[in-house]
């Protein structure tokens, strides 16, 4: 009984030690940081190293973002699309689900949006899509999706212009 209770006693006291330690080294610190000014420019130049790392870090991640989106892009008009309408219909209705399930799958968002866009590029009237994805598709994937939108310039998104008006002006209220 004797040994339990000094192994006890000896973890307790080098638990004890090291939680002082830390403490001592906490106190040190903030001591140090308070009254050196070399410190503090030294921990403000760490500092500035790491959030240019991390800055450049997210630029290299930006522009792998767009290369993968172009890929993608690329990809899916190499494949085509249907031009019968009903296969067009059909094709729609199975792009449409795919995104869907990925996205409540929680899979990788390049693919939920590759499947929206593919669904995009056949429906007649992409602004009224493109509505409707701002206010199901989950954002990380509405991100990609816009991308994707942005590099391809033949789906018409710009504001159509009133029935009969060449400048758009008619319709209009102020």
């Amino acid at each position: 009984m004797s040994t339990s209770l000094k192994s006890s006693t000896i973890a307790a006291v080098s638990a004890g030690a090291v939680v002082t330690g830390l403490l001592a080294y906490a106190v040190y610190f903030d001591h140090r940081r308070r009254t050196d000014p070399d410190f503090r420019k030294a921990l403000k130049r760490e500092s500035k190293k790491q959030a240019k790392a991390a800055k450049e870090e997210a630029q290299l991640q930006s522009v792998q973002q767009k290369k993968l989106v172009r890929q993608a892009v690329d990809a899916a008009s190499e494949e085509g699309f249907p031009t019968d309408a009903e296969e067009v219909e059909a094709y729609f209705m199975q792009e449409v689900a795919r995104g869907e399930q990925l996205c409540q799958d929680g899979a990788d968002a390049m693919d939920a949006a590759l499947c929206f866009y593919r669904a995009l590029k056949v429906y007649p009237q992409p602004r009224e899509l493109i509505t409707i994805y701002d206010k199901t598709v989950p954002k990380p994937v509405l991100d990609v999706l816009a991308e994707m939108i942005a590099v391809d310039s033949s789906i018409p998104i710009g504001k159509p212009t009133p029935a009969g008006s060449a400048d758009g002006a008619e319709g209009e209220t102020d």
